[in-house]
């Protein structure tokens, strides 16, 4: 255990540890905080996060967008569209993760948590002020309630991945909760630690997938008000809000009433924006960054526009192959695929050449696979080696390139020879296979703008005899049809943090790839990849961490399973000049997050 591990909160729970000592067989002291194998930034004594201004004045209202529709008021459900906001404006969880640390947490309804010496338990104490929004008391049976429900069928199964190795929550007392792992795992006692905690009354006497229509009840900073389903939906500050003056949220969630407005796509709602219908707006496309937010609110200084600059991994984005479909299995047709696509010239003529080519999954960071396999990294990969391509050990994997001596069409004349090989030939300008089937290929998209990126592609598909259909389809039916990995193609991300672990089950692990509304879309089913994943997760320091993910980066490029798109390494953000901000940027965030829980409306 890290030594701020060993310094007591014991001053403001004496008698609750006392009890849990006599309970549990091991020996330990209980913490505020914990960092994952590093000492946490902030000390016990602690005030607030620098990231936050304490002093921020409160009030006013924030309007923000929504994109599509909605149809659900539960985030935790398989089925429909939940609202925007509420799992960051209406739950809480036991801990609060730190945005300037890698990977610290900071007591929020636990106010102190002990992870046994064994590592097989964790147990944490909830803050006797911890209220509901409804005014009841957070209990221990809250909590397990909490924990139970999201571990059933009822709830989303992406959770039954994600804390799979939780044996069972145990109450210990009224405000005393202990949770016992199945296996030693370097991450769990935090991560369980994130789960959003709410109240049995929400549901009450229905089933738990039954609540879409149901307000929460639960412990965060803001109710719902009022919505208009698909259209908007309001949240209100709870003025009873339990842990407004605490220290992990000093400064935090300044704005009286958010409001979620929703439109049909970015484009229109970048209108909108412009019109003053909404107050904040976080870019994700290039050509709009560079030529669409201008006019005479951004000339006069009412609309600000600025890039912040961030840490965070970027992941990997991309076009990803659905591996369960037949004509995707052979790595030879992915990669071959692959080449036809054309980063250089899509930067140059469609993004301004604001990206920078994702060349591994867990890209601007130091987690990335970089030059051929050394030291412990490939004895790690020595293991698997009857198992991998041989190239993985002398050759650094590369995405397709057309910078010279690179060509487009020297990599379409060695995409050729891959698809020959694998068993699909040109016939009558139409790739096909022994059997005559002819290979095509629909995209299935959701964002409006992406037409103009894969268009490209298609035509450099053709020259391969390979026909590409692509279409934008509705949210509800593109999630439906994403849940039940109903698509050949699709534009993904798997977003990375930079202390990965249990989320990477739900995103590559074989027990998530025919699990309906899991992440890995791909269908990846690997025993090395699993290996690699659970290695990651059994890591004991930050050094085997960091040698797992480069060895887990590794075999999955050399997969093949996505065609790598890109990845910018600043936040691109326009708002109206209304707002306060602090003087200090956190380090790994999201700016809408940041904005959500630090900034606040400036007073006239």
């Amino acid at each position: 255990m890290p030594s701020r591990l060993l310094f007591s909160a014991l001053k403001s729970h004496l008698n609750a540890l006392a009890l849990l000592f006599l309970l549990l067989p091991q020996t330990g002291i209980a913490v505020p905080a914990m960092g994952m194998g590093y000492e946490p930034k902030y000390p016990p004594d602690y005030q607030h996060f620098d990231y936050v201004n304490p002093d921020a004045p409160r009030g006013g209202d924030l309007a923000l967008m929504g994109l599509g529709t909605f149809d659900s008021l539960n985030p935790y459900l398989l089925k429909g569209l939940s609202a925007s906001g509420l799992g960051l404006l209406v739950f809480e969880s036991l801990l609060e993760k730190s945005m300037d640390e890698p990977f610290s947490e900071y007591g929020l309804i636990a106010d102190d948590f002990y992870l046994a010496d064994d590592k097989l338990s964790v147990t944490f104490h909830i803050n006797p002020k911890a209220r509901f929004s409804n005014g009841d008391p957070i209990t221990a049976e809250d909590v397990k309630y909490s924990f139970d429900t999201l571990m059933s069928k009822a709830a989303h199964p992406q959770f039954r991945v994600y804390y799979g190795d939780v044996k069972s929550a145990t109450v210990v007392d009224r405000l005393t909760v202990r949770f016992d792992f199945k296996n030693r795992n370097r991450e769990l006692h935090m991560i369980i630690g994130e789960i959003p905690i709410f109240s049995k009354k929400w549901a009450g006497d229905k089933p738990f997938d039954r609540t879409d229509d149901t307000r929460p009840i639960a412990s965060g900073p803001y109710t719902v008000e009022k919505y208009d389903r698909g259209k908007n939906i309001v949240y209100v500050k709870n003025p009873d809000y339990w842990a407004q003056d605490l220290p992990v949220r000093k400064g935090m969630y300044n704005y009286d009433r958010i409001t979620y407005k929703y439109y049909k796509d970015s484009t229109i709602a970048l209108e909108a924006f412009k019109a003053g219908e909404f107050d904040f707006f976080f870019e994700n496309y290039s050509k709009r960054w560079a030529r669409s937010h201008n006019g005479p609110a951004y000339d006069d200084g009412r609309i600000i526009k600025t890039e912040l600059t961030h840490r965070n991994n970027a992941g990997m984005q991309g076009f990803a192959f659905n591996t369960r479909r037949d004509k995707f299995k052979d790595v030879r047709v992915r990669r071959a695929l692959s080449l036809a696509y054309d980063f250089e010239w899509a930067n140059a003529k469609l993004f301004y050449n604001q990206y920078v080519r994702a060349d591994s999954y867990f890209s601007n960071s130091e987690l990335a696979a970089r030059g051929v396999p050394e030291g412990k990294e490939r004895a790690l990969l020595e293991r698997f080696r009857d198992q991998l391509p041989p190239e993985i050990f002398t050759r650094r994997w590369e995405p397709a390139t057309t910078k010279p001596p690179h060509s487009l069409r020297k990599n379409l004349i060695e995409a050729r020879d891959l698809l020959a090989e694998a068993g699909w030939t040109v016939q009558d300008g139409v790739l096909k296979n022994s059997k005559g089937e002819v290979f095509t290929l629909d995209i299935m998209l959701v964002q409006s703008g992406f037409d103009r990126i894969i268009a490209p592609y298609a035509h450099n598909l053709k020259k391969l005899g390979i026909e590409t259909t692509y279409r934008k389809v509705d949210s509800s039916l593109y999630k439906r049809r994403l849940d039940t990995f109903d698509f050949d193609m699709v534009v993904t991300s798997f977003p990375s943090s930079i202390s990965p672990g249990n989320e990477l089950m739900n995103m590559f692990h074989s027990s998530s790839a025919n699990m309906k509304g899991s992440r890995n879309l791909p269908g990846i089913s690997s025993p090395v990849v699993d290996a690699l994943v659970e290695e990651i997760i059994q890591a004991k320091n930050r050094e085997d961490l960091v040698v797992a993910a480069r060895a887990l980066d590794r075999v999955l490029l050399y997969g093949e399973y996505v065609v790598p798109n890109w990845y910018i390494n600043v936040h691109r953000i326009a708002y109206w000049n209304k707002f306060g901000i602090p003087k200090t940027q956190p380090l790994y965030y999201d700016p809408v997050t940041w904005m959500l829980k630090a900034w606040w409306i400036k007073k006239q």
